[in-house]
């Protein structure tokens, strides 16, 4: 990640609420992955709510990125 773009997502991450939901839900995806991931073993339910979360984190992930062009592009012309 580039230091404007960290720096852009520092901002977004106080200034804008809905950013910050994504931003700690993106956490929390992460965090619980990384549970599933450790298990020796997983059910099917397991498996099942890794895809979820993958998908899930991807699509914030993608929200993100779309805020963040959105806030270079307004600040560019600035």
């Amino acid at each position: 990640m580039s230091n404007q773009i960290a720096d852009i997502q520092r901002i977004l991450s106080t200034e804008d609420n809905e950013f910050r939901k994504w931003l700690d839900e993106h956490h929390e995806c992460e965090s619980r992955l990384g549970e599933l991931i450790a298990k020796n073993e997983v059910s099917t339910d397991e498996e099942l709510e890794e895809k979820t979360l993958k998908k899930r984190k991807l699509q914030l992930k993608d929200q993100m990125a779309a805020r963040i062009r959105t806030y270079e592009n307004q600040n560019a012309m600035a």
